[in-house]
């Protein structure tokens, strides 16, 4: 079956880098395009990045365009969200999941566990 597993997750100081992998099993990895969302204790779901099956096309929030990147390598099934200038309102609990075809939709299935980003000084 379809399982995401998410790991990298921790503190960094404000300014600082994180990078969070995602490794997928259970499908054709290349086949599905696939997303980051969070979710603060203070704010509902948020989506922050997705990435095409193939990695031709990206697309990101507001919120964090400029300062994340959305990339995957379909040889190892993972999928990544290399996080610089970290601030504060970063702090959430980082997913990733899977989209049920090779393009972005509104439609998300199998989701990860969630990784948690602490940002503070």
């Amino acid at each position: 079956q379809v399982q995401l597993v998410e790991s990298g997750g921790g503190l960094a100081q404000p300014g600082g880098s994180l990078r969070l992998p995602c490794a997928a099993s259970g499908f054709t990895f290349s086949s599905y395009a696939m997303s980051w969302a969070r979710q603060a204790p203070e704010k509902g779901l948020e989506w922050v990045s997705g990435i095409y099956g193939d990695g031709s096309a990206t697309y990101y929030a507001d919120s964090v365009k400029g300062r994340f990147t959305i990339s995957r390598d379909n040889a190892k099934n993972t999928v990544y969200l290399q996080m610089n200038s970290l601030i504060p309102e970063d702090t959430s609990l980082y997913y990733c999941a899977q989209h049920p075809g090779p393009e972005i939709n509104k439609y998300l299935g199998v989701w990860g566990q969630g990784t948690l980003v602490t940002v503070s000084s």
